[in-house]
């Protein structure tokens, strides 16, 4: 459940447009759901700033789609990490909304769009072979609602390649580097 959500809610009870027993079905999950095979953590939102994160690797596609679908349910956007093209497959089939990025191993279904955050995070690889990796992270820090500036393939046998975008490094508010 997202703030907003938690908001609303308590805003309807409070103005006498929902009763008390809708706003605690409506709450009835927080701070977390079990569905056998998972916790859902509704209340990490709340307490970090974001919804959970679905670790896919080694869940099948049916797990990861009964996560996500408590998630959306619960008013929060879904970001999926380590997903392959059957993960996505499942989750699109789920919800039209999602969206694969394939270099990054991630889906993410969102409800509305986000305002970027003030700040650049930037990413940076030294090599080619390191963006996988930055891409997860780009990726996770856009769904998480940053705004991402890529820097890949600086190169560490060349200190020059990396200077010459010195005003990029100085300039971001993050700095993740692969």
């Amino acid at each position: 459940m997202n703030i907003d959500n938690l908001k609303n809610i308590l805003s309807d009870v409070q103005s006498g447009g929902l009763d008390l027993d809708a706003a605690m079905k409506a709450l009835r999950h927080l701070p977390f759901e079990d569905i056998e095979f998972a916790v859902v953590d509704h209340h990490r939102h709340l307490r970090q700033g974001a919804p959970e994160v679905i670790y896919s690797e080694g869940k099948t596609p049916e797990q990861v789609k009964a996560i996500a679908g408590r998630i959306i349910a619960a008013g929060s956007d879904v970001l999926a990490t380590r997903a392959g093209r059957e993960i996505f497959e499942a989750l699109k089939e789920m919800d039209g909304r999602a969206v694969y990025h394939e270099a990054a191993r991630c889906v993410v279904i969102r409800h509305a769009e986000k305002k970027p955050t003030d700040g650049v995070v930037l990413v940076i690889t030294a090599g080619t072979t390191d963006i996988p990796v930055a891409e997860e992270a780009a990726v996770t820090a856009e769904a998480l609602g940053s705004k991402v500036m890529r820097m890949y393939d600086v190169g560490v046998s060349g200190l020059h390649r990396l200077l010459s975008r010195k005003h990029d490094i100085f300039d971001a508010r993050v700095i993740v580097v692969a």
